[in-house]
């Protein structure tokens, strides 16, 4: 087998994607780019005197071959719902470490499903690089931490402007509904299941359930059988949501869902650079033990950038060999702390 070295940054056209080169171009790593399209990645590629590989994921075989001369795969291209799969065969199959920023719980159950495979052939697994779950995985971590043996966790995060990609992701998940974890397995939910007021460290702010991804994450990191996760939103958000409820079949039929994607590609932008460095991210959770609840906040950069900043500083750990194999989530893998690593975050608990 040839010598591994490098990165391969896969969607670096997209808009995370190109966050994260920039990124990596400032810590010294020079990864190979590359995507579906050529026109799209070459171009990428030739501005910053970078090689590129140009393909498509549908068979893990080529695509494995082609990853052989990789340390690490970075996945920045979704719905990781299409992506992920045939993208992880692969570097099992070339025992090249994967990486992704998904927030999709659907992808971490099956991803954490390979964890003997990646054991066996010896890489790294780590879906969730991104702002979907490593804050959130660190808060939860170090909550669980602070009241062991905790029964129930809630978290909550305040966000910002998608991208088209985000938003791809949301319209593929409203068929689906909500989802909860009960008595340590995930429960469908109405979608808007529940909403509270959370105590963000700013100021109280509405909030709805959603199913995201520390329903699989944060289970594995603590333990706790009894998880909830929301997220700011206005009062017409959750009474619009509530109801789509009815709408559901339809929402999920191919047709639909092809034309909402194109009027997302068409219409939906990310926010600018002046948005994301004016802007933060804010975190609230709490665990209980049916006598005993622990609280902490979490501030930090606003959710693309540190996207960006996590992602890479996860894959320069993974390429000076420093994690383990095995599928692990951001807090298992650095610990609770590890979020504080990242410049402009500050995580605190309350006892």
């Amino acid at each position: 087998m040839t010598a591994k070295s490098g990165l391969l940054l896969y969607g670096v056209n997209g808009y995370t994607g190109k966050l994260i080169l920039e990124v990596a171009l400032r810590e010294g790593l020079r990864p190979v780019l590359a995507g579906r399209r050529a026109e799209a990645v070459e171009p990428i590629a030739k501005a910053h005197g970078l090689q590129s590989l140009c393909f498509g994921l549908e068979d893990p075989g080529t695509v494995a071959r082609l990853l052989e001369p990789f340390s690490a795969l970075l996945l920045a291209a979704g719905p990781f719902s299409k992506t992920s799969g045939p993208a992880l065969d692969a570097c099992l199959r070339s025992k090249t470490a994967y990486l992704d920023i998904t927030g999709e719980v659907d992808v971490f159950e099956a991803a954490f499903a390979r964890d003997a495979d990646a054991k066996k052939s010896g890489i790294p697994v780590l879906p969730g690089t991104g702002f979907d779950v490593v804050p959130s995985d660190c808060l939860a971590k170090a909550l669980s931490e602070a009241l062991p043996g905790a029964t129930s966790l809630t978290l909550a995060f305040r966000g910002f402007k998608s991208s088209a990609g985000t938003m791809k992701t949301m319209v593929q998940s409203v068929p689906k509904g909500g989802l909860a974890r009960v008595g340590g397995k995930l429960v469908s939910v109405p979608a808007a299941w529940k909403t509270m007021e959370v105590p963000f460290p700013d100021k109280p702010r509405l909030a709805m359930t959603i199913p995201w991804g520390d329903l699989s994450t944060a289970f594995r990191s603590t333990g706790i059988p009894n998880i909830e996760v929301y997220m700011a939103v206005s009062p017409s958000a959750v009474s619009s949501v509530r109801r789509l409820r009815r709408f559901a079949p339809v929402l999920g039929l191919g047709f639909v869902q092809s034309f909402l994607m194109r009027r997302i590609e068409k219409r939906v932008k990310g926010p600018t650079e002046e948005e994301r460095k004016r802007e933060r991210s804010s975190l609230w959770g709490r665990v209980t033990n049916g006598e005993q609840s622990v609280t902490g906040t979490l501030e930090t950069l606003e959710g693309y950038t540190l996207t960006a900043e996590t992602a890479v500083a996860i894959a320069k750990r993974v390429l000076a060999g420093s994690v383990p194999p095995g599928v692990q989530t951001p807090s298992q893998a650095f610990g609770a702390r590890f979020i504080e690593t990242i410049r402009g975050s500050k995580l605190a608990v309350q006892k």
